[in-house]
C-alpha cells in the first residue's frame, strides 16, 4: 500500500528532495526484507515485570503515601546506557494514576526496579494537564549531545496530550510542556511520539533529515511534527487548510481496522524509515481471525528522504497476544510494543501485555 498525499507545506520542508520460547511466525506476506521480523517472546521469563505493593513512595501532590505501582505494569520504553538496559515504564496505583518507573537490566531479561517513580505529576506548571490521570507511555531516545528525550502522554483525566521532558541521566528530568503547543491544538486529544532516529552501535540518536528533527504521533491516523532543536515542535500541516497531515490510516478488513499507534522510535535504516506500531481490530469490517479490539503489531516504510511518503507497510501483524497474560488483564487481547534496544548484538521489544504486565521478545 502506498501513500499518494504529499503536502506543499511537506514539500517546502524538503526542498526538492529455545524450545521453552515461541517464534512470531510473522504472517507478513510480500517482499518485506525492510521489516525488523523474526522476534521470539522469551516465554521462560516472560511476563518480566509484574505490578508490586511493596514499592511507595510519598506522593508531591495528595501528600500520601502510595503505592505507585500496585495495579499495573505496563507500555515501557527502553535504552542503553553505561552497558545496561534502562527501562521506563508506566505503573497505575489503585486509583488509576500513572506514574513512570525505572528498572534495570545486566542482560536485557532480568530487570531490578527503582524503588520510587522517576517520573510524575508534581507541584509544577504541568500539574494542569498531568493530576489525576498521571504521565503515561514513554517514548525515549538520546540527542547528538548525550540528552535523553522523552516524549510521554499527561492525562488529566479527560484529554491526553503529547508531552516532552529531557534528562541527563534518566533520573532528573526537565519538563518542557505540550509538543502540539499552547495554541490551537491544546486541547486536541494527542499522544505517542515517535522520534525519527538511527542506531549507532547499542544507542539510538535522533536525527535530522533535510535539516529537521522528526516525529510520528497519533492513536488512531498517525501524523508528523517537525522541531529544529528536539524540544520545540511544529505540526506539520496541509497548507490547504492547515490541519494536520495523516501519513498512516487504518485499513478495513485487517488487522488494524480500528486504529494505529506509534511503537517506539522511527529507525533510519537501509531501505527508508521502519515504523513499528500498534493497531487495535476493529468490531467490524476487521481481521476475522483475531478478536474484535485485539492490538497487535505491524511495520510502516516511510522514505528516508521524506517522512511523510509511505513506501511499504507489512500486510499482517507480527506480534499478537496469545499467551494468557496477554489475553487477560486491565484490557483484554493487548500487545502494545513501545521499547525497542539493539544490545549484546541483538534486538528486544519489550511491550505491555492486557494493560497489566511486561515482557519481552527477541530477534
Amino acid at each position: 500500500m502506498r501513500s499518494t498525499f504529499i503536502t506543499l507545506v511537506i514539500a517546502a520542508l524538503f526542498g526538492c528532495q529455545n524450545n521453552s520460547e515461541t517464534k512470531l511466525e510473522s504472517k507478513v506476506e510480500g517482499s518485506d526484507d525492510w521489516a525488523l521480523l523474526g522476534f521470539v517472546k522469551v516465554d521462560s521469563i516472560n511476563p518480566i515485570l509484574k505490578p508490586s505493593s511493596n514499592l511507595v513512595f510519598e506522593d508531591p501532590l495528595n501528600h500520601r503515601i502510595s503505592k505507585w505501582e500496585e495495579r499495573n505494569v505496563l507500555n515501557p520504553s527502553a535504552i542503553v546506557k553505561d552497558g545496561q538496559v534502562y527501562m521506563i515504564y508506566r505503573a497505575q496505583d489503585n486509583e488509576m494514576t500513572s506514574r513512570l518507573g525505572l528498572a534495570i537490566s545486566q542482560d536485557g531479561l532480568h530487570f531490578v526496579k527503582q524503588a520510587e517513580p522517576i517520573f510524575y505529576p508534581d507541584n509544577d506548571s504541568m500539574q494542569v494537564y498531568e493530576w489525576p490521570g498521571g504521565v503515561e507511555d514513554p517514548r525515549i531516545v538520546e540527542s547528538e549531545d548525550g540528552t535523553y528525550i522523552l516524549t510521554y502522554t499527561s492525562y488529566d483525566g479527560n484529554i491526553a496530550r503529547l508531552c516532552l521532558a529531557s534528562s541527563k541521566d534518566l533520573k532528573t528530568w526537565i519538563k518542557h510542556g505540550l509538543v502540539l503547543g499552547e495554541g490551537k491544538y491544546k486541547n486536541t486529544w494527542s499522544k505517542a511520539g515517535a522520534i525519527v532516529s538511527r542506531q549507532d552501535g547499542d544507542k539510538i540518536i535522533a536525527t535530522k533529515i533535510n535539516g529537521k528533527y522528526w516525529m510520528y504521533f497519533g492513536d488512531t491516523d498517525l501524523f508528523l511534527a517537525y522541531s529544529n532543536d528536539l524540544i520545540n515542535w511544529e505540526v506539520a500541516e496541509n497548507d490547504e487548510n492547515r490541519e494536520m497531515i495523516s501519513v498512516l490510516h487504518p485499513r478495513p478488513g485487517y488487522f488494524d481496522s480500528r486504529l494505529v499507534e506509534p511503537g517506539p522510535y522511527a529507525l533510519i535504516r537501509e531501505q527508508g524509515i521502519v515504523l513499528i506500531y500498534n493497531a487495535s481490530n476493529a468490531a467490524n469490517f476487521n481481521d476475522p481471525n483475531l478478536p474484535k479490539f485485539t492490538y497487535a503489531a505491524g511495520q510502516a516504510l516511510f522514505d528516508a528522504n521524506n517522512p511523510s511518503k509511505l513506501i511499504d507497510r507489512t500486510d499482517d501483524y507480527f506480534i499478537f497476544p496469545d499467551k494468557d497474560y496477554e489475553k487477560v488483564g486491565e484490557v483484554n487481547e493487548v500487545c502494545f510494543v513501545e521499547g525497542l534496544v539493539y544490545f549484546k548484538n541483538k534486538w528486544f521489544l519489550y511491550y505491555g501485555t492486557a494493560d497489566s504486565k511486561i515482557a519481552v521478545a527477541v530477534r
